[in-house]
């Protein structure tokens, strides 16, 4: 019982440590009811769904009972449980808790063998629940799950699931652990098989171990409410023999029985009530019940407080958190009301302050709070808001008021409202609303703006106003406006604005409008046919207006009389014409003309236009005009007054004039046919006799019918306007501007009276009519109707071909081009364009002679040697020559046919093919031409380009095809211009394969650039790959030097972080190329460095103030401190400080001997004096101090001891021993007492006997040790105390001998200490000066300090100049680029002929001696150079001889040069020895490291195996979790990194110094410069021979540094067995060092001149090799050069001068530079060296941190084996305790 009630205990703390706080009541914050069983009272309530014994008595058994034999019993639960008389009843009651004596006896049980069962507590309200607890007779189930419900049984929710197996149960439930209070988990801890009886189920809503925030929060509450709760059993343990004997009585084993269930928790009054009360029908008499009705407080109400309390809803309604009551808030209904509801939109829109809204408000008040007058009532100022009689009514007009009259309910002068104030529509005014504003009219209740508005055109009243009369709303209007609203215009008027009249006039065209009247909107007039513009001032799209002069008729057209000819005349380009139609009807003396005129437009008078060309000296003195009408005319008609006299006209024709105007004019009538006969009576007077009168002759163009405007009402009406008109149209002369064909520009006042002149008489506009062919478009000009015609093309419609011109169409018409020479006319057939010819003139423009003949005029028969049957009728030369022949005479074979075609010649010598190897038109003709060798009478092929062979039935080198196949033929190698084009392998001369790709190509296309190299292959500018070895994948590279990139960028494949077309540097925030692995993260610490990038090669980031280390992760130099949180300056005083650095930890400085305190600034324990003068004390300080001190360690040891005793006494030290042996006897009585013990309980029993057998054997021993142990204590003690007295009595010695010493001090300071104070003085003075010197070398300048600070600061200055130096050039060169390639565009052929070929560029091939582009010699080939030319051929042919002569000079000069190598190759070697021994270290230093990371894993399985351990069931949480934790704790403080990193970082440096090669290689030169180094090698080669001793030397001192390493080692070997020895060993290692070390600085000063040498040696073999190279590659290319300038046909020419060009600048610009940069070499050379000797140094020192760390790695690896074996006793100790504990019961 004891174990239950314990861990009852325990949960009810953990659930009270949980809850709210109850130590205050509710008028201080939240409250609570006390919390208890919620089963009590409740019998009827709790229900199971299986009971034994409910039917018939029915039978069970036991697994097993120690006591009684009996196995089987009855279960009879048909009558309530009577301790006495009926004790085996079951139901379910029986685990309600009564704390009874028969508690044991009873208990509820299920029926035998079924599994599915539930128990089921239904509450009548809502509670909270805490915890439950259950206590099971048999077995606990297998497998259960306890489940809620907070809406009485709706819903339900899992609180939890319980199973020994959760995975195979309730597959999909985690397992935990638990992280939330509301996760649902599946436990197995509760459901194991054991114990078989009194086994507890315990579930805690709120588990302890979730540390709860806010235990108010509603989520924490929602998981506490409970109506009902559920325990659900799923699953039976059992034995297994079920699953083999299917016997009813094997069942009755199986099945669930519990003793006691508890269902703790309280009432659910959301922290507003302390008590509850019974339910209506509950009884409230039962002791221990928990009711579950509130007694509610802070306002409010219901079962469980979840109201608010009538008329207290102001706020909304809250659990009570904490201190925070949140009570309900009583509303304020200012004494209106009394009832409220809660509205959340109001609560949240007043900020959550007030939520409140008051009902039913009385005393005509309203509002949320009844703080407003209802409508048409307002609130009176002098009376308070809780007056009943507050609100008064309005007095308002209800028709011109708002909403029917209602006022300003309050006043509020913010808002403009004035409590009382009538609130008028819109539109009406006045304190009750009762008028119309000004501007209104009608006042009406039905109008809901009050008034009607005047509807007053602004535009149209009197100033603008809108005023009108209120009653009937007419509107006061100005002069031109009319209508109520003066809205309208006047007749005849418009444009309704604000102008003074109002409206405009409608201004409508006379002519082009119907009458004056217009839209009022628009303005728009009536307008009369295809009129169109608001004034009917313009025409619509293709029709016009007429001119003046349109009724035209032309005299050519007309009935000509007797001798009068029509005379048509040629119109001239460029010049205007001065007539209408083809020409003019030429008119002698007597002569007449008739016109038919019929077409008459409208009936009016016309003035008779006549133009004419006078031909003679004077006037023409009389014409005589007739106007025969068809009839009489009637009198009623408009012409009713024109009588016969008027009809008859006489007019002269002035000589200087072209047209002339009878004085009267003629009155002509529409739709009427007149005939108007003209007589050309007479040109002179008869009285004047003059000679040429004779035969008088005038040309008559045409006449026209001039409209006479004085005729027509629009000028005669006699109005204003039509006198204006009338007056205008003379002012301007209008009349007369039609006469003349040739007019100037029309004024605009004419044009507008011509114009509606046209509307009138055509009563509208007149179609354009142009014809579709002979114009351009369909729109002709709005005045005259003139159509825009195509060439050559005339009349108004252009409708016919001017003169000179044939052939009308829609392209226009063409000239005629008759021959002045062979034609009479220029004028020809308008049909036909045949021009008349004169005699002997044949063509269609009389422009040739017949056919056969030529030379025009003058014709000849052509001379065709019978080969042509026509010839050119200019120049004689053949056309169409037959039988294969050609020429101006067919007088010789076409091409592709030899032979000799003269008239005359046999007909074997006619023209025959070219063998060529086929004829012309055959598909195999490949030749030019061909002819006949007259010595051997053997055809000769002329070969088309690309052919060869003597029938060019071959393909040329360079080409590729089958010319033999029918169809085949030869076509250019595609390789891109990458082959040798006479070299006839160069590609296959079948398929077009490019066999030999020269300038670094390949493919089959020569198209691509070779491997390891890129560029434009296509431009032969393929590069070899320039990757940087460290930062390209292992894998791309060959060798360092030869790597691949891609082939058209150049692009490297870089390694991981790596960036950079050749894989040159890091990528941002990388470092370590030289490590060949990629690049690493600069790790740098973001707080404490300014930025996340480092230097690319050291990785050192960038700290801030106070910070260091590589990734800013440390302190600064002579700072300390947790770099996390913050580093302090070292505070020491320098005068007594071992070293600027103080500890990174304490801060504490490290003092000088004699010297102590935190800064160094005072002096130590056994010096006097005043510091920094400290002085040690004498030698018997030292002697006594080591006494005193030893005794007071031992006197504080012996005063903790007695301390210890006197606190404990002396059992203290085994109360632990005998409280184990208590608490395993406690084990045992358990077990014994235990009825059902099992066999595993009595095993465990043996143990625990034996155990405590062994256990007093032990302690018994050791009481014995103790006893022995006091009694040498009391001896120990009695001999302390014999040597205090003995120390007593050296005390009384030593103050004797101080009182001694005092004494003699006394007699040396009245004795002469003059001597002593001479020497102290001249050792303070030796002092003083070393002390002086060391300041000033650090301090004063110049010192050895500021100069090697000066030197770097040059060096530095040196770079940064260098490098804008560098800059400067680069972009010089840039320019100079630039300048060449603009030079370049002006570049011709003449100038190329002449660089190249050395030729004059103009010159006749037959006349320069030197050839040229398309020269050839007298064998066909071609010419370019020769002797005395300077062309680029000849100078490349001469430099290609120089190449060779350079060629055999450098193979000499490489030979003792390779002679230099081997001797360098040796010396090398000697340094790749130091560098081994290096590598040794590293790989020494890399085995350790793998040592300690083996040691590593080791612990780390260790602790892996803890951790399962401690993630098993069974153990205590708490104690296993503090185990763990100190176990993990554990760690190894030493690591490799360091070592590492330095190791990294030499081999950075080694593999650094290879860039010395790749930088030299770099370096070009050119074949002059070779000589040059030809003789600076022999000179190196004498040198290199005084080396050869140096480097013996230095190779001997490097086998000395090798046995002092070998001793060191051996050295390291012995210490670690004998530690003594070791020390010895080191102290000799070190003086033996110290000597080695002043060899090897003189090594390292040979070692430094033998590298300078070295690298000299490098420079010039590289410079002479790649000059070698370099000489060859010229000699190739002047080879090329010289093959390619014969094909200088080939038109590449411009590009090869271009790139010979480029390579001259190119070497010029290298010889300048060569020595720049060779001495800048050799500057990066010695600094490559002076690094070369730091890091040796440095490997020296390493080697010295690598043995220190090899002895503390070793010491490690103790503590470590240590380690080891305590972690394996703490893993036996804790299988132990698991034994134990899952034997507990």
């Amino acid at each position: 019982m004891q174990a239950p009630l314990f861990v009852l205990l325990s949960v009810v703390a953990a659930a009270v440590a949980q809850e709210p706080d109850y130590s205050h009541g509710c008028a201080h914050g939240s409250c609570y009811p006390a919390t208890g069983d919620l089963l009590v009272g409740r019998e009827k309530n709790l229900k199971a769904s299986s009971t034994c014994g409910m039917r018939r008595k029915e039978r069970y058994c036991i697994v097993s009972h120690l006591q009684d034999e009996k196995k089987c019993f009855d279960c009879d639960s048909r009558r309530p449980y009577d301790p006495v008389y009926n004790t085996i009843n079951h139901r379910i009651e029986n685990v309600i808790t009564t704390f009874k004596p028969h508690r044991k006896k009873s208990w509820w049980q299920s029926e035998n063998g079924k599994s599915g069962v539930f128990i089921q507590l239904d509450l009548e309200a809502e509670f909270h629940f805490t915890h439950l607890i259950m206590t099971f007779k048999t077995f606990r189930p297998a497998a259960m799950l306890i489940e809620r419900s907070a809406d009485f049984g709706r819903s339900w929710q899992i609180y939890r699931y319980f199973s020994h197996d959760c995975a195979a149960v309730f597959p999909g439930v985690s397992q935990g652990p638990l992280r939330s209070i509301d996760d649902v988990i599946c436990e197995s801890r509760y459901s194991d098989i054991e114990p078989s009886t009194e086994g507890e189920v315990i579930y805690r809503v709120l588990d302890p171990a979730i540390k709860i925030e806010d235990p108010y929060s509603p989520s924490i509450q929602n998981q506490l409410k409970i109506t009902n709760i559920r325990v659900n059993f799923t699953k039976l343990h059992t034995l297994g023999d079920n699953l083999l004997d299917p016997r009813a009585e094997i069942k009755e084993k199986y099945y669930y029985a519990i003793y006691e269930l508890v269902v703790r928790g309280n009432c659910f009054c959301y922290g507003h009530a302390s008590e509850c009360v019974a339910i209506d029908g509950i009884r409230d008499d039962i002791e221990g019940m928990v009711h579950g009705r509130c007694v509610c407080n802070h306002n409010t109400k219901g079962l469980n407080c979840e109201q608010c309390d009538a008329f207290h809803n102001d706020l909304p309604w809250r659990p009570a958190e904490g201190r925070n009551t949140n009570a309900c808030k009583k509303c304020n209904c200012n004494s209106h009301s009394s009832l409220c509801h809660f509205d959340m939109a109001v609560y949240l829109a007043t900020g959550k302050i007030s939520g409140g809204v008051c009902d039913d408000c009385q005393h005509n008040t309203m509002g949320r709070n009844c703080e407003m007058c209802k409508p048409f009532y307002y609130k009176d100022p002098l009376k308070d808001i809780r007056d009943p009689k507050v609100c008064i009514p309005c007095d308002c007009d209800p028709d011109g008021s708002q909403n029917g009259g209602i006022c300003d309910s309050h006043t509020e002068p913010s808002l403009g409202m004035l409590g009382g104030q009538c609130r008028c529509k819109a539109n009406v005014e006045g304190p009750r609303c009762n008028r119309c504003k000004t501007g209104f009219f009608g006042l009406s209740a039905d109008n809901p703006q009050g008034c009607q508005l005047c509807q007053c055109d602004h535009r149209g009243t009197v100033s603008g106003s809108s005023q009108c009369d209120p009653i009937s709303g007419d509107c006061f209007c100005k002069r031109l406006v009319t209508g109520r609203s003066c809205d309208q215009c006047l007749p005849e008027h418009w444009a309704l604005s604000h102008d003074l009249n109002g409206c405009s006039g409608c201004d409508c065209d006379i002519g082009g409008a119907l009458d004056n009247h217009c839209s009022m909107e628009s303005g728009q007039c009536h307008c009369r046919s295809h009129v169109t513009g608001r004034q009917c001032t313009e025409v619509e799209s293709g029709y016009y207006f007429m001119a003046l002069d349109h009724l035209l008729y032309e005299a050519e057209l007309a009935r000509l009389g007797q001798s009068c000819t029509v005379e048509t005349r040629e119109h001239q380009l460029g010049r205007p014409a001065t007539w209408t139609g083809i020409g003019f009807a030429q008119v002698p003396e007597g002569g007449s003309l008739e016109f038919l005129i019929s077409d008459v437009p409208y009936s009016m008078e016309y003035d008779l236009l006549i133009r004419y060309e006078s031909q003679m000296p004077r006037d023409w003195e009389e014409v005589q005009i007739t106007v025969t009408r068809p009839g009489p005319i009637p009198t009623s008609s408009p012409c009713g007054n024109t009588i016969p006299d008027d009809d008859r006209l006489t007019v002269s024709l002035p000589v200087g004039s072209r047209f002339a105007v009878p004085v009267h004019p003629v009155c002509l009538e529409k739709g009427v046919t007149y005939t108007l006969r003209f007589q050309f009576r007479r040109y002179q007077d008869p009285n004047i006799i003059l000679n040429g009168a004779a035969n008088a002759l005038i040309l008559v163009d045409s006449i026209a019918l001039i409209p006479l405007h004085s005729s027509m009402e629009m000028f005669n009406a006699g109005d204003p306007a039509s006198n204006n008109r009338r007056q205008t149209y003379e002012r301007y002369r209008c009349h007369d501007g039609a006469k003349s064909v040739t007019r100037p520009q029309m004024s605009d006042p004419c044009a507008k009276l011509i114009t509606s002149m046209s509307a009138i008489i055509n009563d509208g506009t007149l179609p354009c009519s142009c014809d579709p062919q002979g114009s351009i478009s369909s729109i002709c000009d709005v005045r005259g109707g003139q159509c825009l015609c195509r060439p050559n093309v005339i009349g108004r419609r252009c409708h016919q071909c001017a003169p000179g011109t044939y052939s009308f169409g829609p392209s226009g018409c063409i000239a005629c081009g008759c021959s002045v020479e062979g034609s009479v006319t220029r004028l020809c057939d308008k049909f036909s364009g045949q021009c008349q010819c004169r005699p002997g003139a044949f063509g269609l423009r009389c422009d040739g002679c017949q056919l056969g003949h030529w030379g025009f005029p003058n014709c000849r028969p052509c001379q065709c040697n019978g080969h042509a049957d026509e010839c050119n009728q200019r120049t004689g030369a053949c056309i169409n020559c037959r039988d294969n022949t050609g020429g101006d005479n067919c007088d010789r074979c076409a091409n592709g046919y030899y032979g000799n075609p003269i008239l005359g010649i046999a007909s074997s010598a006619r023209c025959r093919p070219c063998p060529c190897p086929d004829g012309p038109n055959s598909g195999r003709h490949f030749a030019v031409s061909c002819y006949e060798d007259n010595r051997n009478r053997q055809i000769i092929c002329n070969c088309n380009q690309g052919y060869t062979g003597a029938r060019c039935d071959e393909c040329a080198p360079g080409y590729y095809g089958n010319p033999s196949q029918h169809g085949g033929r030869c076509q250019p190698c595609q390789c891109n211009n990458n082959i040798d084009m006479s070299d006839m392998g160069a590609c296959d001369r079948q398929s077009g394969e490019c066999r030999k790709c020269l300038y670094n190509t390949e493919g089959p296309r020569c198209g691509i650039c070779k491997s390891g190299y890129f560029g434009d292959a296509s431009r032969r500018n393929c590069r070899k790959c320039t990757c940087n070895f460290l930062g390209t994948e292992g894998s791309q590279c060959i060798e360092r030097e030869d790597c691949v990139c891609q082939r058209v960028t150049g692009q490297c494949q870089c390694l991981p972080h790596v960036i950079g077309l050749t894989c040159d540097h890091c990528t941002p925030n990388h470092w370590n190329l030289a490590s060949g692995r990629g690049c690493e993260p600069c790790g740098c610490d973001p707080n404490n460095s300014v930025t996340s990038s480092c230097n690319e090669f050291t990785g050192q980031c960038q700290c801030r103030d106070g910070f260091g280390g590589q990734t800013c992760n440390d302190c600064q130099e002579n700072y300390w401190g947790n770099p996390r949180t913050q580093c302090r300056a070292c505070d020491c005083d320098w005068r007594g400080i071992e070293t600027s650095q103080c500890n990174q930890v304490t801060g504490h400085c490290v003092c000088q001997q004699g010297v102590s305190g935190v800064r160094c600034d005072q002096c130590a324990r056994g010096f006097s004096g005043q510091f920094p003068n400290c002085q040690p004390c004498h030698q018997c300080f030292g002697d006594w101090d080591r006494i005193v001190q030893d005794l007071a360690v031992r006197t504080r040891a012996l005063t903790e001891r007695a301390h210890e005793i006197q606190t404990t006494g002396l059992t203290g030290p085994y109360e632990k021993a005998f409280g184990d042996l208590e608490e395993k006897l406690g084990k045992a009585l358990g077990i014994v007492n235990a009825r059902n013990a099992t066999a595993a309980a009595v095993a465990t029993l043996m143990e625990l006997i034996e155990d405590l057998r062994a256990q007093i054997s032990d302690t018994t021993d050791t009481l014995n040790r103790v006893e022995g142990d006091l009694t040498i204590v009391q001896d120990s003690n009695s001999e302390a105390s014999k040597e205090l007295s003995g120390l007593e009595r050296e005390a009384k010695e030593l103050n004797l001998t101080s009182e001694q010493l005092h004494h003699q001090l006394n007699i040396l300071k009245n004795s002469n200490f003059l001597g002593a104070y001479d020497n102290i003085r001249s050792s303070y003075n030796k002092s003083r000066d070393a002390e002086q010197r060391a300041n000033e070398s650090t301090t004063t300048r110049p010192s050895t300090v500021s100069q090697s600070a000066d030197t770097r600061r040059h060096i530095e200055r040196l770079i940064s100049a260098k490098k804008d130096d560098f800059n400067r050039k680069n972009a010089a060169n840039k320019r100079a680029l630039g300048d060449l390639n603009n030079r370049s565009q002006g570049l011709d052929m003449k100038k190329i002929n002449e660089k190249v070929c050395g030729a004059l560029g103009d010159a006749p091939c037959g006349e320069s001696p030197c050839g040229g582009a398309g020269c050839r010699d007298d064998e066909g080939n071609r010419h370019c150079g020769g002797l005395n030319c300077n062309g680029a051929v000849a100078v490349a042919e001469n430099a290609l001889e120089r190449g060779k002569h350079a060629e055999k000079e450098l193979n000499k000069a490489m030979e003792e040069v390779e002679g230099l190598f081997i001797k360098v190759a040796e010396a090398k070697s000697k340094a790749e020895e130091a560098k081994g021994k290096a590598q040794a270290a590293l790989e020494k230093a890399i085995s350790t490291k793998n040592k300690v990371e083996r040691s590593n894993n080791d612990l780390r399985d260790l602790i892996k195996q803890i951790r399962e351990f401690l993630t098993q069931d069974g153990a205590d949480p708490d104690s296993i979790e503090e185990v763990a934790n100190r176990v993990l704790e554990l760690s190894i403080p030493a690591s490799p990194l360091q070592i590492r990193h330095l190791a990294d970082e030499i081999k950075e440096r080694v593999r650094s110094l290879s860039n010395v090669d790749i930088i030299l290689e770099q370096t070009q030169g050119d074949v002059r410069k070779a000589e040059q180094l030809l003789l600076d090698a022999k000179r190196a080669r004498h040198q290199a021979e005084r080396v050869k001793t140096t480097a013996e030397t230095v190779k001997q001192a490097l086998m000395d540094a090798k046995t002092a390493q070998t001793s060191a080692e051996k050295a390291i070997a012995k210490a670690r067995a004998d530690i003594g020895d070791t020390e010895a060993r080191l102290a000799q290692i070190e003086s033996e060092t110290s000597n080695s070390e002043k060899g090897l600085h003189d090594a390292m000063d040979r070692l430094g001149s033998l590298g300078r040498e070295i690298n000299t040696l490098k420079t010039k073999r590289a410079n002479n090799s790649m000059a070698a190279a370099r000489a060859e590659e010229t000699a190739t290319m002047a080879r090329d050069k010289a093959n390619e300038a014969k094909q200088i046909l080939d038109g590449q020419l411009t590009d090869k001068y271009h790139e010979v060009q480029q390579r001259v600048d190119t070497k010029a610009k290298a010889v300048k530079d060569a020595r720049k940069r060779a001495e800048s070499l050799r500057d990066e050379a010695k600094e490559l060296l002076s690094d070369a000797q730091k890091k040796l140094r440095r490997l020296a020192e390493l080697e010295k941190n690598y043995e220190e760390n090899q002895r503390r790695l070793e010491g490690r690896v103790h503590q470590l084996d240590g380690l080891e074996d305590k972690m394996r006793a703490i893993l036996n100790d804790i299988n132990k305790q698991i034994q134990i504990y899952n034997t507990c019961q």
